[in-house]
């Protein structure tokens, strides 16, 4: 891991109580996110060669995004459920792997500085080759009936 490709990020998770059709929730979203060690939940934002392609989808859609994974759990002071932040990312791809698996993910707004960073990753490491779909031969996969 090179600090390169490694950023720590401060954030803030916010409970809001919400009522729908009588029932009421408790619904998670992202307060607050900024570079640095400062908030109440730490995390590191580790960049991966293999996500160039989801990286560069990210930054260029209108609002880029960051996804956070976070754990749920019952305060033994309270007696509430509280949730606490254990992962970060910039890659739909993985965030949707932690949906998955059943995980809850919020995503806040990328800032700038984050922006900037992640460009600066892409750019000294290129971009990742667009795959898409593969041609197959044709007939490949196909059975055929031998002709005489």
């Amino acid at each position: 891991m090179t600090t390169s490709s490694l950023r720590t990020l401060s954030l803030e998770l916010e409970a809001v109580q919400r009522t729908v059709k009588g029932f009421s929730m408790t619904q998670w979203h992202v307060a607050r996110v900024e570079p640095g060690n400062q908030g109440p939940d730490v995390l590191e934002l580790q960049l991966y060669m293999t996500e160039r392609l989801a990286y560069r989808h990210n930054l260029s859609s209108a609002r880029p995004r960051l996804f956070v994974r976070c754990s749920e759990y019952q305060s033994e002071h309270q007696g509430e459920h509280q949730s606490k932040a254990n992962a970060i990312t910039a890659s739909q791809e993985v965030a949707a792997g932690w949906m998955d698996g059943d995980w809850l993910v919020l995503d806040a707004t990328m800032p700038l500085a984050i922006q900037v960073w992640l460009e600066a990753y892409l750019a000294r490491h290129g971009e990742a080759p667009d795959e898409g779909r593969k041609k197959k031969r044709k007939g490949a996969g196909r059975a055929r009936e031998d002709q005489a």
